[in-house]
């Protein structure tokens, strides 16, 4: 059965290049194929469905914008690379999954450190962006958008809810990177960095004890059906950068660039949460399929901000160096 699905995904990941390279029964002028991993009700995938709207109808379909979401054609590792090499012209990238490649591009999952709107806004208009924009460049792709997925986290959980660093003791938890798992680890949890895709299932077959994940994604990857609690609140700020092949970029017309970079513009604007908190309709939801879903107080965040905060901040910075003193120098500042 393996086999027989890696050769379907090989398959498709040919045909599809093919047909981005001119074989499209109707060709527009430009395609632009776009890989992300999230599921069709994801926060990001819905956004991404209405840049694709857009782009086209600004163009007047001169640019035939493809969506490939849950992974169809590359595994968010294999994102950045696919781009970078031109397999594909565009992906958006979970900004904490780059990792070692570029430390800096986790300075926002800190946790509890950019946990204001008014914090997060001035993030994306600060040196911090653009700084982090050129380390892309550097690997080879051009950053157009820095669109928010989450501005929460929420921990789930199925024995009791994890209501303070003494709950995580023991647990197999999802973890997100090296650097943001070291403040898993200092509440005596063993995290496990994983796709988000994966989760689910280690959460099913017992793999992991427990979950994190975005408010709104903790419902459209229904972490209801295997988690009974869930404690959320405003711990990190991650984006799905919009990145794009800088060859391909180049080689668009200008009125075709500023009418993709326009509607990636209204994309990122359209993410930007517009108040502070766990907004109670997101919890609502989780609590009317079976999650006994809650937030943190501002104490509670604060205990967790102690337990979990420094030992992830000595750990960015060991990762990241330099840029990762600028960087913090920036935020410290918002």
């Amino acid at each position: 059965m393996k086999r027989t699905y890696l050769s379907y995904r090989h398959a498709l990941i040919a045909v599809t290049i093919a047909l981005g390279a001119g074989g499209h029964a109707f060709a527009a002028d430009y395609v632009m194929r776009i890989s992300h991993q999230f599921p069709p009700t994801h926060q990001t995938a819905v956004n991404l469905a209405q840049f694709e709207k857009d782009v086209e109808a600004a163009t007047n379909h001169r640019v035939d914008v493809q969506l490939f979401g849950a992974s169809q054609l590359f595994k968010p590792n294999q994102n950045h690379p696919a781009v970078a090499s031109g397999k594909i012209e565009a992906a958006a990238i979970l900004s904490f999954q780059w990792g070692a490649t570029i430390p800096g591009m986790s300075v926002s999952i800190i946790p509890y450190l950019l946990n204001t709107v008014a914090k997060q806004k001035a993030f994306l208009k600060s040196d911090a962006t653009r700084l982090l924009d050129e380390k892309m460049a550097e690997r080879g792709v051009k950053d157009i958008a820095w669109i928010v997925d989450a501005n929460n986290g929420i921990f789930t959980s199925q024995a009791k809810p994890l209501l303070a660093p003494a709950d995580f003791n023991g647990l197999k938890i999802r973890g997100l990177n090296k650097m943001w798992d070291t403040g898993l680890s200092a509440m005596g949890a063993r995290p496990s960095a994983m796709a988000g895709s994966e989760v689910y299932q280690a959460l099913q077959t017992g793999v992991l004890d427990a979950g994190f994940t975005g408010v709104k994604a903790a419902y459209s990857r229904k972490y209801y059906e295997v988690q009974k609690y869930g404690v959320a609140s405003n711990i990190i700020l991650a984006f799905d950068n919009l990145v794009v092949n800088p060859a391909w970029w180049a080689s668009l017309p200008a009125d075709i660039q500023q009418a993709i970079q326009t509607a990636a513009d209204a994309a990122v604007q359209r993410s930007i949460p517009q108040e502070d908190g766990i907004p109670a309709d997101d919890l609502k939801v989780l609590n009317e399929h079976g999650m006994n879903a809650v937030a943190l107080t501002k104490a509670q965040e604060k205990v967790m901000a102690d337990a979990m905060q420094p030992t992830v901040r000595k750990a960015f910075l060991a990762d990241s160096g330099a840029d990762g003193k600028k960087l913090l120098d920036i935020v410290d500042g918002l």
